[in-house]
């Protein structure tokens, strides 16, 4: 038996979840910006998480004899993908980013939505971190059972 896949596995969804408030919060800076580095208005960026795939034979034969319930093995970031909605015009004509019509494209990042997700991303995290410290608390009862 894997002893600590739990704890992998509670580590997989810390990991997921900081990188998801990072991009939050790389979202949160960037509410306003009217051009990047390509002079495009920036996006709001979104983390994809998936099932980590079991990776080795091992791995296969050891959940194949149900030693390990559940079958998971934590969670991955695929990939991070930009929303492609479009974001607000301001009709602004001194601004230097305005168009022919003086409208000014910003980003499409509504801060109430990211300030929520936020606060989720965030007590996934606390639920991880306590499934991680569960998981070793009972690792560490278990090893003194043994003395």
């Amino acid at each position: 038996m894997r002893v600590f896949g739990a704890l992998n596995i509670s580590a997989s969804g810390m990991t997921a979840q900081q990188t998801r408030t990072d991009i939050i919060a790389q979202n949160i800076a960037n509410a306003n910006t009217t051009r990047d580095a390509e002079g495009k208005v920036y996006r709001r960026k979104n983390v994809v998480f998936a099932e980590k795939k079991i990776g080795t034979f091992n791995e296969a034969f050891t959940l194949a004899t149900g030693v390990v319930s559940g079958g998971s093995n934590g969670v991955r970031i695929t990939r991070i993908v930009e929303d492609p909605s479009v974001g607000s015009k301001v009709y602004d004509p001194t601004h230097p980013d305005a168009d022919e019509q003086g409208y000014v494209t910003y980003p499409n990042v509504n801060i109430a939505t990211e300030m929520t997700d936020m606060i989720d991303a965030s007590r996934s995290y606390e639920a991880n971190v306590t499934a991680f410290n569960a998981t070793k608390a009972m690792i560490t009862k278990a090893l003194e059972m043994d003395s």
